[in-house]
């Protein structure tokens, strides 16, 4: 007869699945409810595991120190700092180009290639790699996040059932059956494995972007706003601009910015420009969006504070990482209105530099520093977050407190990158635990200024940390309470009898169904010793056994908890736990079905 302790954890975790493939209650919410409710169970009756070990408060949070769990905040914290220097803007547009007009064939190309490095390559650090490049390619093909990334997770799990490296399990599962005696070889899985990616790869590549919700990004307000603001730039000596050529009456080497007005020794020139070249000292009257202030800023500080005077020699270097834009409007009645901005007193009142001015009628074409304010205009400013939060109730400057948004670090782009290859290759050679490499990651990405605390504090998501450390604590209910071992055991009674076939399919449902609830490791420690012990009973090849134990393992899709590359996944697609129930469930029955029908063949069964 079960314990209570047994029944209350089966109760409780068959509850927190229901709740979280509702989505009627936040995910926190349920978390926190499911997490409460076994610290309850284990904490009023207290429970004494087989050796006699208590299971208490200590054992249930210590879910919240695992390494999976701190390496995939550190990797997302690593990955801000890649999108806050704009680092994968170029590799994304190069691969974009690959795809031609077509919108999808650059992210089937990524997916493709995902899955045959995975092969080679531990596929959590082939996951890592193509993130910040799947985020820039479907921001320029206008594809929402949320169809590109569980493929991406998936797809890497597939090709990482290919070959012993692929993934951790296939090396902690070789691992425990040498204990038994058994050797697995580097290609031993390979056979099988490719034909069970093959068959999930059609499915991933070509159905489940389909089935997949159209959920925007959220974008920030100045990422979604294409308004065009006016303002001025004085090139200094070391200004990038310097030395760019007019070409077709146009300054093309600007960017996204437009020039509008020129003036070169207080004589002002109007377009059509035409054999003219931007020199030291030009002041440029521009338009733009937000953004392209924004680019042009974190290339080059100088001229873009109209109230600071540039130092022709030394001209000023970009701002730091706690520089962030945002946007205040005028106010009705505002004492700024009527002020010229380098009468208006903002730089020393706030320490904040008005970079543009954005005015629904038109404006004529002049030097930012003659435009007077009117009520109603938004002001494009710039300065550290601090400076801006103190704008908070003005009643003269409205603060629109979402358009606040870091520049980009764009000089130390090379740096991110370095990082991020170090983290990489040191994780995928096992040199150190990815968990160490992701750590320091993401200590350098805050050392060197890639990005700053305020940064890596939003790069945290707080839906996962409480996801997977309450997720770990019914987990570690479940084993302690043995009811993993009686689920497993349940399962072999049921089949017994049966042909080998018939048992190989079974087990490797079970397998599959308790990966998705307990992790793939848990669930290949726990049945590999099942999986030899039935073999043998039957008298048959350990062979099919072990792989079904890896492929099973492996088959973690359903869950964001199955695998660590789903949780890797889960904010940069803004997926919901329900997302991967309706996409991963019919991979899992998938990759049992095609299993059972090959397995019995490929192994002579």
């Amino acid at each position: 007869m079960p314990d209570f302790h047994l029944i209350a954890t089966f109760v409780i975790i068959a509850a927190t699945i229901v709740a979280y493939a509702s989505e009627r209650w936040p995910m926190e919410i349920v978390s926190l409810g499911s997490l409460t409710a076994v610290l309850v169970v284990f904490g009023v009756m207290p429970f004494a595991g087989g050796d006699g070990e208590q299971l208490g408060a200590e054992q249930l949070l210590a879910g919240f120190a695992n390494p999976a769990l701190a390496t995939v905040i550190a990797l997302l914290i690593v990955g801000q700092g890649l999108f806050a220097t704009d680092a994968m803007e170029a590799p994304a547009r190069r691969l974009g180009r690959m795809g031609g007009a077509s919108a999808f064939r650059p992210i089937l190309f990524i997916l493709v290639g995902a899955a045959v490095i995975s092969a080679f390559l531990n596929n959590t650090p082939v996951v890592v790699i193509f993130i910040p490049i799947l985020v820039v390619i479907a921001a320029q093909r206008s594809i929402s996040p949320s169809r590109v990334f569980i493929p991406l997770s998936f797809i890497s799990i597939l090709g990482g059932m290919t070959t012993l490296i692929g993934s951790s399990t296939n090396l902690l599962v070789a691992g425990v059956v040498a204990d038994y005696g058994h050797q697995l070889g580097f290609f031993d899985i390979t056979g099988m494995g490719v034909m069970l990616a093959a068959v999930g790869a059609l499915y991933v590549l070509f159905v489940l972007p389909r089935l997949m919700p159209e959920r925007e990004a959220e974008l920030s307000a100045g990422a979604k706003s294409g308004a065009q603001f006016i303002g001025e730039i004085t090139l200094s000596r070391d200004h990038p601009f310097v030395g760019i050529s007019a070409k077709a009456g146009m300054f093309p080497g600007l960017g996204e910015l437009t020039l509008r007005l020129l003036q070169r020794r207080d004589a002002p020139i109007l377009p059509p420009f035409e054999d003219l070249t931007l020199a030291v000292s030009d002041t440029l009257v521009v338009t733009g969006t937000r953004r392209a202030f924004s680019k042009a800023l974190s290339r080059g500080r100088a001229g873009l504070e109209n109230e600071d005077p540039v130092d022709e020699e030394t001209g000023q270097e970009p701002p730091g990482p706690d520089y962030h834009l945002a946007e205040a409007v005028v106010s009705p009645g505002s004492r700024y209105a009527g002020r010229t901005i380098q009468l208006s007193g903002l730089r020393p009142q706030f320490g904040l530099s008005v970079l543009g001015v954005q005015r629904k009628s038109r404006m004529a074409r002049s030097a930012l520093s003659d435009i007077r304010l009117e009520p109603g205009d938004t002001l494009l400013i710039g300065g550290a977050m601090d400076a801006i939060k103190n704008l908070r109730g003005n009643h003269d400057l409205l603060l629109l407190e979402h358009s606040a948004e870091a520049i980009p670090q764009s000089r130390k782009a090379r740096i991110a990158v370095m990082i991020f290859i170090a983290i990489v290759l040191t994780s995928a050679f096992s040199l150190v635990p990815i968990v160490v490499a992701a750590v320091g990651g993401a200590v350098m990405m805050l050392l060197t200024g890639c990005l700053s605390l305020l940064q890596a504090a939003r790069a945290f998501d707080r839906q996962i940390f409480l996801l997977v450390g309450s997720s770990i604590a019914l987990a570690t209910a479940m084993e302690a309470t043995g009811g993993a071992e009686l689920i497993a055991q349940t399962a072999l009674t049921v089949m017994d009898g049966a042909s080998p076939a018939i048992v190989l399919s079974g087990l490797f449902l079970v397998m599959a169904v308790m990966t998705n609830i307990l992790s793939n490791n848990a669930t290949a420690v726990l049945f590999t010793p099942i999986a030899l012990g039935v073999a043998k009973a039957l008298g048959v090849s350990p062979a099919p056994f072990i792989a079904a134990v890896i492929f099973a393992s492996n088959a973690s899709f359903a869950t964001p908890i199955g695998y660590q590359t789903n949780l890797l996944v889960m904010g940069p697609g803004h997926y919901r736990f329900g997302d991967f129930l309706r996409a991963g469930t019919p991979l899992v029955i998938i990759i049992w079905l095609t299993f059972s029908l090959l397995a019995p063949w490929y192994y002579a069964l």
